[in-house]
């Protein structure tokens, strides 16, 4: 069986190989590099992305597990991150999108990709959704 760094690697060579540009089922993916919170690090993770009105949004999701995915842990301690997609590579600025604007988000999210219904139901935590500004 393969694990999900084995897992993770394959789509991040797939994706580069693509001209950044590789679909997940009906999601499209990006690439957002992370710098460790506590090792300092860099940590690219394949990620589903979500554009609404122009701005384009992840979901700390992992599956619905009752625990955050480091890279959600990594963000909030370094909110500068990059991003590959759609072919191009910049930095941005990464920020929890705030409760009162939480739901209804999550709600269109989950509406277009049912599967992200299927994450929050599997879990007691409030799973975060993610804003990427470019910068710079």
């Amino acid at each position: 069986m393969t694990n999900i760094n084995d897992f993770n690697d394959q789509m991040i060579e797939q994706f580069r190989a693509n001209g950044g540009r590789l679909e997940f089922g009906p999601a499209s993916l990006l690439l957002l590099t992370t710098t460790g919170a506590k090792s300092g690090r860099k940590r690219v993770s394949p990620l589903a992305v979500f554009d609404d009105d122009g701005r384009i949004y992840v979901i700390a999701s992992k599956g619905g597990a009752p625990a955050h995915p480091a890279w959600f842990h990594n963000l909030v301690a370094n909110p500068t991150v990059n991003v590959e997609h759609s072919g191009e590579s910049y930095d941005a600025k990464a920020s929890v999108v705030p409760d009162d604007q939480h739901d209804e988000l999550y709600a269109r999210i989950a509406e277009r990709f049912p599967q992200f219904g299927e994450y929050q139901r599997k879990t007691t935590r409030k799973i975060p959704v993610i804003a990427l500004e470019r910068v710079g």
